[in-house]
Formats: structure tokens, sequence, C-alpha cells
């Protein structure tokens, strides 16, 4: 029987995990631990997975702490969605940059939000992880937070226990391209690597037919480019199609955002690239998620028990019944994309048995998309060692690197910025 272990439960994941956990055939029995330092949090998300058990009529078990220490002992599965002091920053993440003229849509991977999320999200989730090793150190780590290549390479920097990062980009994206196309998902043949909100489709086809020639003329009709701009535009010229939304793709290269005209022309609204859409937005979205799971506990809304497209049931049914499945998982890179650093996070099919996660060989990209790839790696990188090392200034590298940032700052102005940010947040930084 297997135990799953949910930390920062109080996420809007839990309801879409727990359902698809709890979905499993044949998985009857085990047990869910839930993980919250927010205790009504914690207490909503523990009785919402007592009420996907009943409704599934499962005899699984379902147990919650504020004290991680009590409930992660022993579990199989550790599933990370923590986030850190985001209230607290989101505001200051968006509006000091800006007065830089950096213009982020998300920023919660790359650019100075990215930078500083990871800044403050590593030091905390590095001390969870020493108690997964004492506790269950024959786990396996699931991670759903952003920024999700500095997470997943800062684990795997420091323990031996096994890691994916798990998006659900490279998902909802081969469908996008199925209905851009106009030809049914099952029939789309794909294949897509890179790294996380940056995996390159490099083969797009349908019947053994290329399907890119078919894409590209379709973007010369303005309302079909339009719905996707950023990600359609970079297409025409790049010869691929990326995983990620339009709105965070544009902060994740240089050509989009670094002048007005540029962003009017190409970036629209919500995550097609509204500028400051997350910042303004995402403290109302948690609101409302709350109370939304609170008309569920109180039969004033609906529970739904449909399957998600996460992957991290798959990866559990795959290993608890040796039923083989793929996925598309955050993995250390050694050697499995030829040209992207060896010691980075890349994005790639792997196997699911029981023998675990087992990442596939892909190859070479296309060199001008691993040098966009190298760029953002590069980043993460710096991001990652300044915590871990303690180091301050290669946090400044990081943001002096960063496409966007750079595209829009001299150094003198992102080493302002940098103090800014770092002035207004230092209470829950560590370096």
């Amino acid at each position: 029987m297997p135990k799953i272990t949910i930390i920062g439960a109080g996420s809007s994941f839990t309801q879409h995990i727990a359902v698809d956990i709890l979905s499993i055939d044949g998985l009857s029995k085990g047990t869910i631990a839930l993980v919250d330092v927010d205790q009504e949090r914690l207490d909503i998300a523990h009785q919402l997975v007592e009420m996907v058990i009943k409704k599934l009529d499962k005899e699984w078990n379902v147990i919650s702490s504020v004290n991680r220490k009590e409930v992660i002992k022993d579990s199989n599965y550790i599933i990370n969605q923590i986030e850190v002091n985001g209230l607290n920053t989101v505001k200051s993440e968006f509006e000091i940059p800006l007065k830089y003229g950096v213009k982020q849509c998300i920023g919660d991977t790359m650019g100075p939000g990215g930078l500083f999320k990871t800044l403050r999200t590593l030091p905390q989730w590095l001390e969870i992880i020493k108690d997964i090793e004492e506790l269950a150190p024959n786990s396996i780590i699931l991670n759903y937070t952003n920024p999700m290549s500095a997470v997943t390479l800062a684990t795997s920097r420091v323990t031996n226990i096994p890691v994916v990062g798990l998006c659900h980009s490279i998902q909802n994206t081969s469908r996008q391209l199925s209905d851009y196309i106009g030809v049914p998902y099952d029939e789309l043949h794909w294949k897509a690597a890179g790294i996380n909100h940056m995996s390159w489709f490099v083969e797009l086809k349908h019947q053994g037919k290329d399907m890119y020639p078919l894409l590209i003329e379709k973007t010369s009709n303005k309302e079909f480019l339009e719905k996707d701009s950023v990600r359609l535009d970079a297409m025409k010229y790049l010869g691929a199609f990326v995983s990620e939304s339009s709105g965070h793709f544009s902060e994740y290269i240089p050509y989009y955002r670094k002048r007005d005209d540029l962003i009017d022309i190409h970036c629209s609204t919500g995550y097609n690239g509204g500028t400051g859409f997350y910042a303004n937005n995402w403290p109302t979205w948690r609101k409302e998620n709350d109370e939304y799971i609170r008309g569920i506990l109180s039969g004033e809304n609906e529970l739904s028990i449909s399957p998600s497209n996460e992957y991290a049931a798959v990866i559990i049914e795959g290993m608890e019944k040796n039923t083989p499945k793929v996925i598309y998982g955050n993995v250390p890179n050694n050697g499995l994309i030829d040209n992207l650093p060896n010691d980075g996070i890349v994005e790639v099919a792997c196997l699911v048995d029981r023998n675990g996660v087992n990442p596939c060989h892909f190859g070479k990209l296309p060199t001008h998309l691993a040098a966009l790839c190298q760029s953002n790696m590069a980043f993460f990188d710096l991001a990652v060692s300044a915590v871990l090392e303690k180091d301050k200034e290669k946090a400044l590298y990081a943001l002096s690197i960063d496409p966007l940032t750079a595209a829009v700052c001299s150094l003198k102005e992102i080493k302002e910025m940098f103090n800014e940010l770092y002035e207004s947040e230092k209470e829950y930084l560590n370096i």
C-alpha cells in the first residue's frame, strides 16, 4: 500500500492530484499525507481529500499536519507544490522591475520575479529535503513547484533521492497543436524536448506529412495568429513551436517585451502576454480557489472527479502496478540532450515502470533552439548556486544574463534593480 505525501497541500493542485491518484484502477488502499504551514488551508485540503475518497468508494486513509515530520515517515512518493511567501512578494517582484522598464507577464520562472522566487523558495525546500532524507529515504520526489528547472536542479545537487519535475505544458500544447492544425489528437505525431517551459516540438506530423507548412500558412490569418501570438510568431522564424504559453514564453527570450511597440503588437491579455497579469490576479485566484473548495465541502459546488492531465498519478500507477507509462519529465540531463549542459535539467520523454522514472535519450536539438535553452539553463545554474553557496553576487549575475532583463536594462540598472528587490525581500532570503 503506497504512502503519498503532498507538501503544500493548500495548493489548487491537490484536488486534481488526489482525484487522479484515487481513480487508479486496482489501487484501493493507501495513505495520503498532507502538509501545509497554513492550518486553515490544510484543514480544507484534508476534508476535500476525505470527500474524494468517499465519493470514489476507496479505502484510503488521509492524515495531515502542519509539522511535516509527523506524517512524512516512510512515504513512497513526495509531491512538492509549495509556495513560499508569494502573497508578500508578488507585488514588489512586478512593480520594482517595472520601474526599470522590465514588463513581466508571469514572472515565476525567469526574469526578476523568477529569480527572487528561486531565492526565497529554495532555502525552505532544502530544509524539507533534509527531512525527506531522514524519514523517507526510499521515496521519489515529484516536483510541481516553480521555478521548475531551478527547484529540480537544486534537488538533484543536494540529494541522491530521485527527483522528477512535472508540468502540464507538453500535454496542453500538444493538444493545442492538434486543434490549431485540425487533426485528431490520436493521429498527431510529435517529438519534443528542451527545458521546462521551453521544450520544442521539433517534429509535427500527420499520417507522415509535415504539418509545419500548414501551421505557418495559417499564421497569415490575423485572427488565427492572435490566438497564440508570441508562440505562433516565433515559430515562423525559429522553425518550431514551443511548449509554454505566449505570456510565459515572451519572458524567456529577448525579442518581444523589450519595447512597448513590440508588446502592443505581440502581447495581448492574460496568458497571451498581458503585462502584470500574474501579479494583479494571483492573490485573487488563490482566494477564489479556497472559496470554491469551501463551496464543495458545503455542498454548494459539485465535486468533480474528472481526471486531469497531470503526471503524478501516471507515475504512481506505473510504479505501483508495473504498467509501462510514458511521461515528459524534468530530469538531470546526463547526456539525454547531446548539445545541452550535462549538469542541467532537461525535459524529455521518460518511461515509467516499477524501476521508477527512466529518461529516454533524445539526441541533438537544432543548434539555435539549444542556444536559447542554454542561456536559460545558465540563469538557473547561477540562481541555484547563489542559494547553495550563499553567494549574493551569483544571484546578481543570474539577473544580468536574464534574456528579458538584459534586453531592457544596462548592467548598472540591473544592479540597482537587484539591490532594490533584495532590500524589499531580504527577510525571506538566505544569501
